[in-house]
């Protein structure tokens, strides 16, 4: 309205004469001098990931935008297995992984996956913020990667049942449950002389409502984003394995940052990981909650005599022979005698 054909076209001229000068130097303010990436398996929506956005954004701000972490959650760049030999090459900078898995490059990494170890929360940290958790890090640090010194939760494994509830260790025998691929649950679900079958996380669903197995184990949130509430009656809180998510690093690439920067970067994802511990600890209980209003039964079986199981079957034994005495010691000290 009032203007000309003239005056929009040198209005034009001069935006686009203007914007060839300015762009070069915003994106000279923009360019991070390291970007690095991180994977991770899980979904964006999972406490971790949520967690690691605010890290990402703490760490940009406080290095003045001298370092962007980029984040690839559920499994973007490749299995935890591609990513494993990744973050080995340098192809990624940063990975979080279960010491479970971590397990087939460091055996001690999955002694923290022990049965029926640790009764709490504060037991985990106090072994794994501890002595135990400084020793698997020794370890893992031996073959050549950085981790950090924070381990984030994943979350004590429940078992669930389409047949009974688990309330004592002799519910187990010939119970058809299906386990990960991995020796650990395989050899503590035989002690309890169960029947275990390795089967891959995405065919669990139809496994139960074929019959196949007649139960699984997993966390809570897992039991519930994979809606295993519809093909499972009971839900036992069996807390017999603790896992969690190791944050491993590259060693070349942690060490091309400067040591200012390597210091803002390691405070902030153990800040973080602390975070999401509390988040996951919140979430269980409402996650139970939620469960229970979709039908699932629970119950709160007595561990002791699990424990005792395990241990007259030669479990305990048996692992403390595979991890050493050294890494098995620190384990009881904060868990009591095992084997």
């Amino acid at each position: 309205m009032g203007f000309s054909r003239r005056t929009v076209l040198k209005a034009s001229a001069a935006t686009i004469a203007l914007g060839s000068v300015g762009a070069p130097f915003v994106a000279l303010a923009q360019k991070a001098e390291f970007s690095y990436k991180y994977a991770n398996n899980l979904p964006e929506s999972h406490p971790l990931n949520v967690r690691a956005k605010e890290m990402a954004a703490a760490i940009k701000a406080e290095t003045d935008g001298r370092f962007d972490l980029q984040i690839f959650p559920g499994n973007q760049l490749g299995s935890d297995t591609d990513s494993l030999s990744q973050i080995r090459s340098g192809g990624v900078e940063f990975f979080t992984l279960s010491g479970l898995i971590l397990a087939a490059l460091i055996p001690v990494a999955s002694i923290n996956g022990i049965g029926f170890a640790f009764p709490d929360y504060a037991t985990v940290w106090k072994a794994m913020d501890g002595e135990l958790g400084a020793y698997i890090r020794g370890e893992i640090t031996k073959s050549n990667l950085v981790v950090m010194d924070k381990i984030w939760d994943n979350g004590f494994r429940q078992t669930t049942s389409s047949i009974k509830p688990i309330s004592g260790p002799g519910d187990f025998k010939g119970f058809k449950i299906r386990v990960p691929v991995s020796p650990l649950w395989t050899s503590m679900f035989k002690a309890f002389d169960a029947s275990p079958t390795s089967i891959n996380f995405n065919e669990v669903y139809s496994a139960l409502q074929t019959k196949l197995v007649e139960g699984q184990e997993n966390p809570l949130a897992l039991i519930s984003t994979a809606k295993l509430y519809e093909v499972q009656k009971y839900c036992s809180l069996t807390n017999h394995m603790w896992d969690g998510f190791w944050f491993l690093a590259n060693r070349r690439a942690w060490e091309a940052l400067p040591a200012d920067i390597r210091t803002i970067v390691a405070r902030n994802i153990n800040a973080a990981a602390v975070n999401e511990r509390e988040d996951i600890e919140k979430l269980n209980t409402t996650v139970k909650a939620d469960l229970t209003s979709k039908g699932l039964i629970f119950n709160q079986p007595e561990l002791a005599p699990f424990r005792d199981k395990l241990h007259s079957a030669g479990f305990y034994s048996e692992w403390k022979g595979k991890y050493g005495d050294e890494a098995w010691s620190l384990l009881e000290k904060s868990v009591g005698k095992l084997a």
